[in-house]
């Protein structure tokens, strides 16, 4: 962990800070032995999620099982492990961060039988977990949801499709949502569908800028049980929502991660680089581009970790908070990484350098969990006496 400086800022406590540097620790001992291969990131995910459970690290993505109090996700320390793995991976950080958004409805909505069925085999590694809410016609714009769920006996029934699911093709279950059109427009619900479910089918596999596990799915009459619902049935926007809620400022978190990352390597990079007799470094421009990416990277940590400190220990929510952060810290890293490869000149842009594979990695984040234009409308949504932005994730 190159600068560890945010970790005595006092968003964070001792416990938090532990946590950064012994994950930091492991992530350097070669990610628990998880053998990436970029070239292979289907395998590549499926070591790193039994790798990070193995580690014990993905038991910070469901609650702690308590009795009496409501179930409950530490988001500091998810924004802390999102940025660590980040830093060192980008593909680490998107297994960890895919078992908490893929779990998180049945963490933070799920009946108890549901938390017990899925919850600790998603913290050991065992079961892969995905999100699946958007529709190609339906993405931020969730309340045009195609996808339907119909009564079915003493069941459900779902038809329809979702894409740009994460974790696509190999996950083990997925949190479907659906609209449920005998409760009118705005009745919706969120139901667990295990993959080897009969009714679904992994219809495309798509192949994004910086490979990841994506695809589309189908529901063809996919038949569910009622113990499947998770939260109230009509209630369905609640749950995601309120699982985005949570989520979000770890995106940026990741951001954050990979920001730093770009900023060692070119720090290393302009120190030992020489042009025209000196080195990169004493150059003014190179300072001034520098200076820039410190203080972006400072101020989306700061808005980050403001968010995920106010989560915590203030508010359950926090969707102009964590909006801004998840707005700020991706644009900021795009700057970030893009300064990077400028710096670096045409070993920038070279395929398999640590500032190319960024510059890929980076864009998706802009855009996935809400693009930076709908975040900048859920801040004034949140700004503005009128209820503009509601609807929107």
């Amino acid at each position: 962990m190159a600068d560890t400086t945010y970790l005595d800022w006092p968003f964070l406590d001792d416990a938090h800070r532990k946590f950064a540097r012994d994950l930091d620790a492991w992530c350097a001992n070669g990610l628990g032995a998880a053998r990436v291969d970029h070239h292979d990131v289907d395998a590549s995910c499926r070591r790193l999620v039994r790798a990070l459970g193995a580690g014990g690290w993905l038991a910070h993505t469901v609650p702690r099982s308590s009795p009496t109090d409501a179930p409950r996700l530490d988001v500091r320390t998810l924004c802390l492990a999102r940025d660590v793995l980040a830093r060192h991976d980008p593909l680490a950080d998107f297994a960890f961060a895919m078992q908490g958004l893929g779990a998180g409805p049945v963490s933070l909505f799920g009946s108890n039988t549901l938390r017990a069925r899925y919850l600790p085999r998603v913290a050991s590694g065992e079961l892969i977990a995905a999100f699946a809410l958007s529709e190609p016609d339906a993405g931020s714009d969730v309340m045009r949801m195609a996808t339907t769920a119909t009564q079915d006996g003493d069941g459900w029934r779902l038809d329809g499709e979702k894409t740009w699911i994460s974790n696509g093709g190999i996950a083990d279950f997925y949190v479907v949502f659906a609209r449920i059109p005998s409760g009118g427009e705005r009745a919706f619900a969120a139901f667990v569908v295990d993959r080897e479910n009969p009714g679904l089918r992994v219809a495309e596999r798509l192949d994004v800028l910086a490979p990841h596990p994506l695809a589309r799915l189908v529901f063809d009459g996919c038949r569910v049980g009622a113990d499947a619902i998770v939260g109230e049935v009509g209630k369905g926007m609640r749950v995601a929502l309120g699982t985005l809620d949570v989520f979000r400022s770890t995106v940026g978190a990741a951001a954050l991660g990979m920001a730093r990352r770009a900023l060692d390597e070119a720090v290393t990079h302009v120190t030992e680089r020489r042009m025209f007799g000196q080195r990169l470094a004493d150059f003014q421009l190179t300072q001034a581009r520098l200076a820039a990416m410190a203080t972006d990277i400072d101020t989306s940590a700061l808005l980050v970790y403001r968010a995920a400190w106010t989560r915590d220990t203030k508010s359950p929510r926090v969707t102009r908070e964590a909006a801004m952060a998840k707005w700020h810290a991706t644009e900021a890293a795009q700057r970030t990484i893009d300064a990077a490869v400028q710096l670096f000149g045409g070993r920038g842009v070279q395929s398999g350098s640590a500032v190319e594979r960024l510059y890929r990695e980076i864009r998706s984040l802009r855009i996935y969990e809400g693009t930076s234009e709908v975040q900048q409308l859920v801040i004034a949504g949140q700004i503005l006496p009128s209820p503009a932005g509601q609807g929107r994730t």
